[in-house]
């Protein structure tokens, strides 16, 4: 099992079912490992959005929002968010 496996995995145990985020290197294949769990992926335009979309989710539901972004200016976009 992969880290990314795991990573998706436990999500799904804790009921997460959107995971807000935009695509890159580092980080597909936790994107990938999404594909055999019970989670939507919301692919965005930016991680600034993934950001915000992951707040609103959160304020609105009231359940966990989680967004994700590569490494690197991803990650810092993402902060700004």
């Amino acid at each position: 099992m992969l880290g990314a496996d795991a990573m998706a995995k436990s999500l799904e145990a804790e009921g997460v079912k959107f995971v807000f985020g935009y695509p890159g290197v580092a980080i597909c294949p936790f994107f990938n490992s999404m594909l055999s769990v019970d989670i939507n992926r919301v692919l965005v335009r930016t991680e600034q959005n993934a950001a915000h979309a992951a707040s609103g989710y959160a304020r609105v539901s009231g359940k966990v929002g989680v967004c994700v972004a590569t490494s690197g200016p991803g990650a810092t976009n993402l902060i700004t968010g």
